[in-house]
């Protein structure tokens, strides 16, 4: 299994409070995030590690001293978002499972096992204990993704968006025909998971593993951040 982690980001709406750090190195534990991020991966033996960088990847090659780890750079990444730093690195994820998540996520080792572990795919992580205030909005039916996006009102949500997803390999190519043809269209503000999404809109069965309230968090807010330093202060 391979793992494709986009670090690129600048992350804006938390940035000010990070000096000129990328937020996936934010302090976790005395650890950049990023970091223990490569730790859980290789406790479960998935050492096939490639990385987006762009804003300010000294940081991030600084906090994974010791890790072996493939690199592209998306040199776009001001102007760009994540469907663009996937793009660099479509080449390289053809040959077996792929694992991809954001590199600002947070999550309980028992959400990667449950992502290991299910046969579904393409799938993502959601959690359907978080509807009130949930960011990303998924609808779905049994496993199947149906509807997406922030502006779903509560009724049409049965949970979160987590950030991160598995693709097995045999779904790996129409993964990479529906990036080339999106980033040919000139989709460069789109997000990685816009490419599975834009999938379910042509019919692709796209999947949803459902933690039920396991702990995560994506680093987008100053809270976002200070919940996982007091989960991991009480764990």
């Amino acid at each position: 299994m391979k793992v494709l982690i986009l670090a690129a980001g600048v992350g804006t709406r938390i940035s000010r409070y990070l000096g000129d750090h990328p937020k996936s190195c934010v302090d976790v534990g005395g650890k950049p995030l990023i970091r223990r991020t490569m730790e859980l991966f290789y406790r479960n033996n998935i050492t096939d590690i490639t990385i987006v960088v762009g804003y300010q990847e000294k940081y991030i090659h600084e906090a994974l001293k010791g890790f072996d780890y493939k690199t592209y750079k998306n040199p776009f990444y001001k102007v760009t978002n994540s469907i663009a730093s996937m793009w660099f690195a479509k080449d390289d994820l053809l040959d077996d499972d792929l694992i991809i998540l954001n590199a600002d996520l947070f999550i309980e080792d028992s959400m990667l096992q449950d992502l290991i572990n299910t046969d579904l795919s393409p799938v993502f992580l959601s959690d359907s204990t978080r509807i009130e205030d949930a960011d990303y909005r998924f609808y779905w039916e049994g496993d199947k993704l149906i509807k997406f996006g922030k502006e779903l009102k509560n009724e049409d949500t049965t949970g979160e968006y987590v950030g991160i997803a598995k693709i097995q390999k045999k779904d790996l190519k129409i993964m990479k025909a529906q990036l080339e043809y999106l980033v040919d269209k000139g989709e460069y503000n789109m997000w990685w998971e816009d490419v599975f999404y834009s999938l379910v809109e042509t019919g692709k069965d796209v999947y949803i593993k459902d933690i039920k309230g396991a702990f995560w968090a994506e680093v987008d807010f100053i809270e976002d951040y200070e919940r996982i330093k007091e989960f991991v202060k009480n764990k």
